[in-house]
């Protein structure tokens, strides 16, 4: 049996050697509903947005009250296409659905790219690979944890 996605997470967290909180939850399907189950800020939430840019997929990872901003995010990155990936991309490429996947790209072989705007925050929270489970870390340690790329990718 292989390694869930939730596992891998949180030994990828522990040998960071950074902080997080596990949360256990009934199982939620928006960033709304998340929010309300975690008691947090809309805006402290990471969307993990899976994407293909030109010929690659990547992850970008925004606050869970902003959206992606494709013109600026094509300028910035100086690629000619971008769009979200369809489900079946989305399952074959991190074995999950979308609105679990944890912003971790690295943990399925996808560069990460985080908005700056996620960065105002001082704590985020996040699906951690299960509608059930949520994690919760500081800002600091996230980016330590992954080391995304920085843009501003929102509007």
């Amino acid at each position: 049996m292989s390694e869930t996605v939730f596992s891998r997470l949180e030994a990828r967290l522990r040998n960071s050697g950074v902080e997080f909180n596990v949360l256990r939850h009934e199982p939620v399907f928006t960033s709304q509903e998340a929010a309300a189950v975690r008691g947090t800020p809309l805006s402290s939430g990471a969307k993990a947005l899976v994407c293909k840019l030109d010929d690659a997929f990547v992850m970008f990872v925004l606050s869970a009250n902003r959206k992606l901003a494709s013109k600026a995010v094509r300028q910035a990155l100086g690629a000619k296409s971008l769009r979200f990936a369809d489900r079946a991309e989305v399952a074959r490429l991190t074995g999950l659905a979308p609105g679990s996947i944890p912003p971790f790209g690295s943990l399925f072989g996808l560069p990460t790219y985080c908005d700056e705007r996620l960065c105002e925050e001082p704590a985020i929270n996040f699906n951690a690979g299960d509608h059930a489970i949520s994690i919760g870390m500081t800002l600091a340690d996230y980016l330590k944890a992954e080391q995304p790329s920085r843009g501003s990718f929102s509007e």
